[in-house]
């Protein structure tokens, strides 16, 4: 079972940027995809960028051209770099490891607000 943890959240003001961490307690090299995810108070859990084994990415689209997902398989660590940020993106950052069948793992997560 992998165990993931998050670090790297925080408050910063409109237009600042932060680098959220991933940790995996073991090898994500053959991790299908590593992702994140975030979830506003009353809101659902959303998609926010995914990178696979084979280093692909995919974004949502509100965050495309500000947000930059990358792995570093020798750290076991995902990273997400967050760029020009706004209001709408405070939310807890939650990572997350799919191994397709076998199915995937969450984080407990990372509060990102972003405030004046």
């Amino acid at each position: 079972q992998v165990q993931l943890v998050e670090s790297g959240g925080g408050l910063v003001q409109p237009g600042g940027s932060l680098r959220l961490s991933c940790a995996a307690s073991e090898s994500i090299f053959s991790i299908t995809a590593m992702g994140w995810y975030r979830q506003a108070p009353g809101k659902p859990r959303d998609f926010v960028a995914q990178v696979t084994r084979g280093g692909s990415t995919k974004y949502a689209d509100s965050v495309k051209g500000r947000f930059t997902i990358s792995r570093d398989n020798a750290k076991n660590t995902v990273y997400l770099q967050m760029n020009s940020l706004k209001p709408e993106d405070t939310a807890i950052y939650h990572c997350r490891a799919d191994q397709g069948v076998a199915g995937s793992y969450w984080g407990q997560g990372t509060q990102v607000t972003v405030s004046s």
